[in-house]
């Protein structure tokens, strides 16, 4: 059982079983919510249970896609896909130890131009 939660603790999240490796995302969209890239790990629905959710907001980001995040503190949470069975949550609001690792990163091309990636990792330009 890994457990999390936003910064003020109104918003609390537990995911039976294993995270998935996470990725680092660069795209545009998420270095604005974040502040600079985000990492999540991708997990089926039903194994996510999420405690506080009159507190969560969500921003429909695209047509595809809506952004979960805290109306207290404003932690950004959660990237929902619309339609599918899974839902990534960030890394950064887990409890460590997670037992995982960062498997890669994603959206390369639009990364900020005031660092490097420079760990090894495998780099998908989109």
């Amino acid at each position: 059982m890994h457990k999390g939660a936003c910064l003020c603790g109104a918003v609390r999240v537990e995911v039976e079983g294993e995270l998935a490796p996470p990725d680092a995302c660069h795209c545009s969209q998420c270095r604005r919510q974040s502040g600079h890239f985000w990492a999540s790990t991708d997990l089926p629905r039903e194994r996510v249970r999420i405690d506080g959710a009159e507190n969560l907001s969500w921003f429909q980001a695209s047509e595809k896609v809506r952004r979960g995040f805290c109306s207290t503190c404003g932690s950004f949470l959660f990237w929902d896909p619309v339609g599918r069975d899974k839902i990534a949550v960030a890394m950064g609001a887990f409890d460590t130890p997670t037992g995982t690792r960062l498997a890669k990163h994603i959206f390369t091309a639009d990364k900020g131009d005031y660092y490097d990636i420079a760990d090894g990792l495998p780099q998908n330009a989109r």
